[in-house]
């Protein structure tokens, strides 16, 4: 077989797989229920809290905290258990029995989740978007913002830093479900990488800072060691603007560095052996 050929077959194999993927999400009532729940609580803080009052800016302000701590439970429940899954139904076995390669495969199941996630967290963000116009008053009334500053450009910034963070944890969860070679072991190891992105690497930095181990100028390599603090680190950069020239790009870096990190291992220990 040639190499377009083989090219070919890995991508029909691959969209096989993320449709195969995207099915299985949406017949799920748990994680359909999950999604419900994201959704209400990203649309219900931006209805309730005073950031939409404000305008834009303000809103990213507050749902940062919350996006940054439910997006990976989400991104987490979606792909923890899915390579494993096939793993130990023999699913992974028939695959291989017609010649589906690891990369297509985890590729497939890494766009069919990624699908369902992005429409989730983006559509949610969207509808939060919309409470602006509507709840806003017609005159700012957020002080340390001009008019220039605060438009919709600085949502969307951070709606698509939001749904890059999402497909890093996504990729992360899924090097998980490959990595692991039982349920116990998937959970123990999604729940300690949950609790080190949304508290760890904080707590972590400022026990460093307080200890003196390290200066203030470190803060920002520190923050981007995990997929939580490089998003933060991203949204106040570029979403926010606060005028920190380097931490966009180290963040940038650690945040894609995760991201292309966690394939590469879901990858390389897809076709694991189940025990």
């Amino acid at each position: 077989m040639s190499t377009a050929e083989d090219l070919t077959s890995a991508v029909d194999d691959l969209f096989t797989i993320a449709t195969r993927e995207l099915r299985t999400v949406v017949r799920t009532p748990a994680v359909v229920a999950l999604a419900v729940v994201f959704a209400l609580t990203v649309v219900g803080v931006a209805a309730a809290g005073s950031g939409a009052r404000g305008g834009y800016v303000p809103l990213v302000l507050d749902l940062l905290p919350f996006v940054e701590a439910l997006v990976p439970l989400l991104g987490f429940a979606l792909c923890y258990r899915t390579v494993l899954a096939d793993r130990r139904s023999g699913e992974l076995d028939v695959l291989r029995t017609f010649g589906v390669e690891r990369a297509a495969y985890i590729g497939g199941v890494f766009l069919g989740r990624s699908l369902a996630l992005v429409a989730v967290v983006f559509g949610s963000l969207f509808v939060a978007a919309a409470t602006v116009p509507v709840l806003s008053p017609p005159d700012p009334t957020f002080l340390a913002l001009n008019a220039a500053a605060d438009s919709p450009v600085a949502f969307v910034r951070f709606a698509v830093l939001t749904v890059v963070f999402a497909l890093t944890t996504a990729a992360v969860a899924l090097a998980v479900s490959a990595a692991a070679r039982t349920a116990r072991q998937a959970i123990a190891l999604a729940v300690g990488l949950l609790v080190a992105f949304v508290v760890g690497v904080d707590a972590a930095t400022v026990a460093g800072l307080a200890a003196g181990r390290f200066g203030i100028d470190a803060v920002p390599y520190l923050l981007a060691a995990s997929p939580n603090g490089a998003f933060r680190s991203l949204v106040f950069g570029v979403a926010v603007e606060t005028g920190q020239a380097t931490t966009p790009l180290v963040a940038l870096v650690g945040l894609g560095g995760w991201l292309a990190g966690a394939l590469f291992v879901a990858v390389v220990t897809a076709w694991k052996p189940v025990e």
